[in-house]
């Protein structure tokens, strides 16, 4: 099951992640879920929410590859309009583990 959690902020969630062995960034390296998308699953999902603004909200995904433990890592997606990548559409398909119906 994916596990959401609600930190102070984003560098916290990757601190917790990268202890765990989430390592890679996928935001640099978002063209891996392309290739593969069937080798990764969401397993964490951080929060987090600015005080002041939406512009100030994220998301931080921890990924799990199926295939290699060198391959776990990192996604953040914010909420502000300009942030929308491929790469964070593409999560809303991706395979969060324990979610039933897939």
């Amino acid at each position: 099951m994916a596990h959401t959690y609600n930190y102070a902020s984003v560098s916290k969630a990757l601190l917790e992640l990268k202890e765990l062995g989430f390592v890679v960034d996928y935001n640099i390296n978002e063209q891996e879920f392309f290739k593969n998308p069937h080798d990764f699953e969401i397993v964490h999902i951080f929060r987090y929410e600015g005080d002041s603004s939406a512009d100030d909200e994220a998301t931080v995904y921890g990924i799990r590859s199926k295939s290699s433990l060198n391959k776990n890592g990192v996604f953040v997606s914010g909420y502000a309009a300009n942030s929308e990548s491929e790469a964070a559409r593409f999560l809303i398909g991706l395979s969060i583990k324990g979610r039933k119906g897939l």
